[in-house]
């Protein structure tokens, strides 16, 4: 899908071949591969993720994802708009809003087995037609399942992390307190090296962890929770780039609009122009 398209449909469900996905791409969707077979690794911008099927992998809108397979990946993707289902609005309906989407310490993947995957596969099927016939109601139908799909997701993701969202038990002490650290300080501070000091460790013992359990550097979770909050703003506000940009931290704000850029494949206000065409103006009455 082409980010710059406003007519994309707002729900597609359709087979996956990842022999087609080996050049990173983008969409502005919520996109779900449910992979039924294959192994490998899967690129989601700058970070690998080894995987080995069945699986099912969550991208954020804007995304940029690149499959390199030791055995060719094949299954179902689900792409969806927030003109479709927004989940930030049915947060509390589903619970995946910071679970499968919008998680930025977390990896992407969530492990199944098989009686799971037939579970989803049948969603996903009953999902494709629905598509196909139009029948009546068929938007009520689609909804309810999508609905049921993302909570048994969630529910199955927050299982695999531990009893608080976070797997804390299996993660080091300084890595809490980094992830408390970066939630109150990422508007003001970029540098890990100046985390690093706040905890009373050294930049490199810090960088090893969190490359080992976040999965990323530390300047890409710190980059990744500075624009979470800068995209909320463009999408749900009017507030100008530049005051978007000095509330995340930068003065500059063509610098502020070069990182976004890089994380998002267009600019601040490329980004918020389309959304807001494709949604028709409903996120900024939120």
């Amino acid at each position: 899908m082409n980010p710059s398209d406003a007519t994309l449909p707002s729900l597609a469900v359709r087979r996956f071949s990842s022999t087609g996905v080996s050049k990173p791409v983008r969409s502005p969707c919520f996109t779900l591969f449910l992979l039924e077979r294959g192994s490998g690794t899967v690129r989601v911008d700058h970070t690998m993720h080894d995987f080995a099927a069945p699986v099912l992998l969550c991208l954020n809108p804007y995304q940029r994802v690149a499959f390199a397979t030791k055995r060719a990946a094949s299954g179902w993707m689900l792409q969806f708009h927030a003109n479709f289902f927004c989940i930030e609005t049915h947060h509390h309906a589903v619970g995946c809003n910071g679970v499968l989407f919008n998680e930025v310490y977390d990896v992407p993947l969530v492990k199944l087995d098989a009686g799971l995957l037939l579970q989803f596969g049948r969603l996903m099927e009953e999902m494709d037609a629905e598509l196909r016939q139009q029948a009546v109601a068929h938007m009520e139908v689609l909804v309810s399942c999508l609905k049921i799909l993302l909570i048994k997701a969630t529910r199955l993701k927050l299982e695999q992390q531990g009893s608080d969202g976070l797997a804390a038990t299996k993660r080091p002490e300084v890595l809490r307190r980094f992830r408390e650290l970066l939630e109150t300080r990422y508007q003001t501070l970029h540098s890990p090296s100046e985390y690093a000091r706040l905890l009373g460790t050294s930049p490199k013992i810090l960088a090893r962890l969190a490359k080992t359990h976040f999965h990323k550097t530390l300047a890409e979770i710190i980059r990744d929770r500075v624009m979470k909050h800068a995209k909320w703003q463009l999408l749900h506000t009017l507030k100008p780039v530049k005051q978007v940009a000095h509330e995340v931290g930068f003065d500059d704000e063509f610098y502020f609009s070069r990182l976004f850029k890089r994380s998002f494949g267009c600019s601040p206000a490329a980004f918020r122009e389309q959304e807001t065409a494709i949604r028709g103006g409903s996120n900024l009455s939120m």
